[in-house]
Formats: C-alpha cells, structure tokens, sequence
C-alpha cells in the first residue's frame, strides 16, 4: 500500500526519494528553485504544495512557499494524470489544463531538473 496522493506522507516520501535519487541530487548541485502548485477539486478540498530545491537539497511539502518563482494550479484530475505519466505537461499547459504564473523563464531554464523530479516522482508507491 503506498502513500495517499498529495499527503504530507506523500511529500515526505517525495523528499526522501528525491534525496536518494543520484541522478536527480547531480542534476540541482548549483540550482535553487521553488514552485507552488495549487490543486482544487481534491477528495479532500484544494490543496497546496511546493517543491523547493536550495543548496543542493529538495525539499516537497504541503502548505505554501514563500517566493515562489513560479505557480501552477491544476485540477486534481490532472494533477493525478500528470504524476502517473498519463499526462505530458506540456501538452497540460497548451490545451489550458495547467495555469502557470509567473517567471516562465526559470521554468523553461530548469526544464531537465522538473524532468528528473517527474521521474523520481513516477517511481513512488502512491495511492490515488
């Protein structure tokens, strides 16, 4: 049985897989990087979470994270299917079911970091 999605078990667990993850902990060695996302329409109501990468950590967690470079908000249908993998986020992004805020550019610069992060993310044990 895995962790129930966006949990503050599942965003423990998310850090501490992130943190044994080789190939992901090489790829943030100089980055820092903090994005919000925010899911409405969750069982459970909408919730926030933030995924921050500072001096060669990352840290996941449910709440929010003050200066955020970017936002992001989904439906809990999409947010499920994007952390599946059923979901490509770029196709999320231009058919308007992800909204995004903020410095685009920092996103588009860390393109491969947000790519690991999705397959370490892919590989956790999570229940939907």
């Amino acid at each position: 049985m895995g962790v129930q999605f966006l949990s503050d078990d599942h965003m423990s667990a998310a850090t501490e897989a992130l943190g044994a993850n080789d190939d992901f902990v090489g790829s943030i060695a100089n980055i820092n990087l903090g994005l919000q996302f925010e899911v409405t329409e969750a069982p459970q109501g909408d919730i926030n979470y933030y995924l921050e990468v500072a001096n060669g950590t990352a840290t996941m967690a449910t709440g929010d994270l003050d200066g955020a470079e970017v936002s992001i908000s989904s439906t809990y249908e999409t947010a499920t299917a994007m952390f599946k993998g059923e979901l490509n986020t770029q196709m999320a992004f231009m058919t308007g079911k992800i909204k995004v805020q903020g410095n685009m550019a920092v996103l588009m610069m860390n393109q491969g970091v947000i790519n690991k992060w999705a397959a370490v993310m892919n590989d956790l044990d999570i229940d939907y």
